[in-house]
């Protein structure tokens, strides 16, 4: 488990983590890449972070959801982000 996520994330990252999770268009996949988080550091993250209530609302939401899981998406998604999407590298958001 991810014990000392407070110490290596800035409260910013950590915001930002959960706002992904929270999107129902934000893979798994894209948190990991930025972040370098898996599923389940998410989940536990979003667990400590969020009342109880919202976690059970969220984790309801995104379970089995298609959009949040690369496995369950068609073949022909194959990235993180619209094509209208600004460029994201890493950590990193471009200026707007």
């Amino acid at each position: 488990m991810m014990d000392n996520y407070k110490e290596k994330f800035t409260e910013r990252e950590i915001d930002r983590i959960i706002e992904m999770a929270w999107e129902d268009r934000t893979p798994f996949g894209a948190i990991e890449f930025q972040f370098g988080v898996k599923e389940a550091d998410v989940i536990k993250i979003m667990r400590l972070e969020m009342k109880a209530s919202s976690f059970r609302m969220w984790r309801k939401r995104v379970q089995g959801r298609k959009t949040k899981h690369r496995k369950l998406r068609n073949d022909d998604v194959n990235g993180f982000r619209c094509s209208r999407q600004r460029h994201i590298t890493g950590n990193k958001i471009s200026k707007r």
